[in-house]
């Protein structure tokens, strides 16, 4: 699997903790990181994923649709799954503001073993960890 992970592009390094039962994906400095791409390489190594979090940092926008979405630069955004955590956020919606957020944007769904490529993964917000 690190080797699997490792080959995606924009990424540095892969830290696998067969105790925790975790992998950490640290980005190259300027590197992009698609997170559909990583559960994708995840199944393909032969290992489920449960889940998928990420900290990012970048703007709160609202999409075509008028949902919140946390943009981390100019063609890359992830719509946000509405919480209380989300709604604190609507009042810097397409503002200068950057946010710093730790969230999932994976679980594995209950009994079934494979992610469903089709379906755009959104973040669910766990920790608004700074605004400036």
């Amino acid at each position: 699997m690190k080797q699997h992970l490792g080959r995606q592009s924009g990424v540095q390094n892969v830290e696998v903790s067969l105790l925790d039962g975790k992998v950490e994906v640290t980005p190259k400095e300027d590197g992009q990181i698609d997170p559909a791409r990583l559960l994708k390489a995840t199944y393909d190594s032969g290992v489920t994923a449960a889940e998928m979090n990420m900290t990012a940092r970048g703007k709160i926008v609202k999409d075509s649709a008028g949902s919140l979405a946390l943009q981390i630069e100019p063609n890359r955004s992830f719509v946000l799954t509405p919480n209380e955590l989300s709604k604190g956020l609507e009042a810097v919606a397409d503002t200068q503001t950057m946010v710093t957020v730790r969230g999932q944007l994976y679980k594995k769904p209950a009994g079934k073993k494979k992610a469903d490529p089709s379906v755009p993964l959104k973040l669910l917000l766990l920790e608004v960890q700074k605004k400036e």
